[in-house]
């Protein structure tokens, strides 16, 4: 078992930024994978970004270049949120594999 704890969310004014955690605790294996969703009011849940055990990330188009993931230890993961929009206004949330595990979600607000 893994277990996913998201903090950092928050209101901000477009332009500003945020910087979100994931802290894991459990079972955690050094192989694994970290993603960040999302999902907006009234909308379906997205991925925004991924960082492999080897480092390698991958983003959404619609915040690359903004928004950029990184492991700071072997149990926390961040996602640093600049330049937001009011369209990034979602709860986000991380999701740990193997397993798929999930956070309870963190809420981030950008207003216009």
């Amino acid at each position: 078992q893994v277990h996913l704890v998201e903090s950092g969310g928050g209101l901000v004014q477009a332009g500003g930024s945020l910087r979100l955690s994931c802290t894991a605790s459990g079972n955690i294996f050094s192989i694994n994978v970290m993603h960040w969703y999302r999902q907006p009011p009234g909308k379906q849940r997205e991925l925004v970004a991924t960082l492999t055990d080897l480092g390698r990330t991958n983003y959404a188009d619609s915040v690359k270049g903004r928004f950029t993931i990184s492991r700071d230890n072997a149990k926390n993961t961040a996602l640093q949120m600049n330049n937001l929009r009011p369209e990034d206004t979602a709860g986000y949330y991380c999701n740990y594999n193997p397993g798929d595990y999930w956070g309870q979600g963190t809420q981030v607000t950008v207003s216009s």
